[in-house]
């Protein structure tokens, strides 16, 4: 990893999880306990990272060019006083973006809806998510990763480009 501190995160996480799960188990077994929890901590981490960076990347057309604090879900409401484009033309794209974002997120099952909305509209964490749903966090990930590429193919479909 090249980010020292997200390193340092994941080794926190995986620490707590061994922890958490396994504080029974003989100390024998730990290392390798540990050493896959790690591995599993890390995987999450790098799927989490490629989501949110698709994510990122699709809705990065609608953040201001000269503002770096940005908040993206201030950018994607639609509301009286929201931020606009500098174009009518901007503008109108923005908000047929935004309609057919909305659209293909309803037309989603209701449980890859849900996770979604959790995981990346709420930002919880895959076991706050899976808490929320009362399921298993594998059923979280298997919906966020479903939702995921149903959309991204809807929106391709309908010539949004990610």
């Amino acid at each position: 990893m090249r980010d020292e501190d997200a390193a340092l995160d994941i080794v926190q996480d995986a620490m707590l999880k061994l922890a958490e799960k396994y504080g029974d188990k003989p100390a024998r077994e730990l290392p390798m306990l540990f050493q896959r929890i790690l591995q599993n901590t890390i995987r999450d981490y790098y799927r989490r990272q490629k989501v949110r960076s698709l994510w990122t990347t699709l809705f990065s057309a609608f953040s201001p060019a000269d503002e770096d604090d940005h908040d993206l879900l201030e950018t994607l409401e639609v509301e009286q006083g929201s931020y606009s484009p500098t174009t009518p033309h901007g503008s109108l794209e923005q908000s047929q973006v935004i309609a057919i974002i909305e659209e293909e997120i309803r037309k989603l099952p209701p449980r890859q809806r849900e996770a979604f909305l959790m995981r990346y509209w709420e930002d919880l964490d895959i076991a706050e998510t899976a808490a929320a749903m009362g399921c298993s966090e594998g059923s979280v990930k298997t919906h966020c990763s479903r939702a995921t590429h149903s959309l991204a193919a809807a929106l391709k479909a309908k010539g949004v480009e990610l």
